[in-house]
């Protein structure tokens, strides 16, 4: 690969570290770059190589803001082990999906994972932001499994593509009533790491992960991610955000283009 675009995916990562800090929605700039870049050499299967090395990439600094929010998730814990199973279980299923099925099938569902997972940052951040009210300390049954169910679901999806499963959880964690946003994204974060790190593993069991570029992507978020987090302090997360969508939007009529007229 030319040593340009090797410069340019490890710019993206860092990038993409610090969206991810701030505002979320990082996969919606690295899985693309990766795979504009790999498309020329690997054809249709560039695809499943670039969502399994912009996993890779984009891990590590999951776990930083795990390890960040650590004082949040003592207050958490019951949450954790209610949804810990099915995250890691739907987790290795997406992953699997992604990667037994034929390469084909990925590439031609690119376009619409981008459009909806553009669609779900645009819902959250247009939506009214509630002050945040105590947590219920009681959730009926019927409920609690509604949870585990959707969050299986979001975890397969997780495990398959990735892009807004983070919203997706948060919105599921508040209808429950949990109240605080910092727990909640406790809660999230590691729920994040669980899905993204199993997924991780079967990539690289599976050989899908392209380390020669994954490994310094996964360094550059690092620096992002640490940068991010000191931005974050200073710049609206709201606007970050609407970047973010911005380039979902025009990366996703870019891909339908594409396609309509290969």
């Amino acid at each position: 690969m030319h040593d340009l675009n090797f410069f340019w995916l490890c710019v993206t990562a860092l990038i993409a570290g610090g969206v991810n800090a701030i505002a979320g929605g990082g996969t919606l700039i690295t899985f693309p770059a990766l795979l504009a870049a790999l498309t020329p050499v690997y054809g249709s299967a560039a695809a499943v190589l670039a969502n399994a090395t912009s996993t890779v990439a984009l891990v590590p600094g999951s776990f930083a803001a795990a390890w960040g929010y650590r004082r949040q998730l003592s207050d958490a814990r019951r949450w954790l082990i209610l949804l810990i199973g099915p995250s890691l279980v739907g987790g290795v299923i997406g992953s699997l999906l992604l990667t037994r099925l034929n390469p084909a099938w990925f590439d031609a569902l690119v376009p619409w994972l981008i459009l909806v997972a553009t669609l779900l940052l645009l819902i959250d951040s247009l939506r009214p932001r509630r002050p945040a009210g105590p947590e219920r300390a009681q959730q009926a049954g019927w409920s609690l499994v509604g949870l585990i169910a959707f969050q299986l679901v979001v975890s397969i999806y997780g495990g398959y593509f990735g892009a807004g499963i983070g919203i997706l959880m948060l919105a599921a964690l508040a209808m429950m009533g949990i109240g605080d946003i910092n727990r909640m994204n406790a809660v999230k974060t590691v729920l994040t790491v669980a899905i993204n790190g199993v997924s991780v593993v079967v990539f690289v069991l599976e050989g899908d992960v392209l380390w020669k570029y994954g490994l310094p992507m996964a360094a550059a978020s690092i620096l992002g991610g640490y940068v991010g987090a000191k931005l974050a302090l200073r710049v609206h997360p709201r606007r970050v955000r609407f970047f973010v969508i911005f380039i979902g939007f025009a990366l996703a009529s870019y891909f339908f283009y594409q396609k309509l007229h290969a």
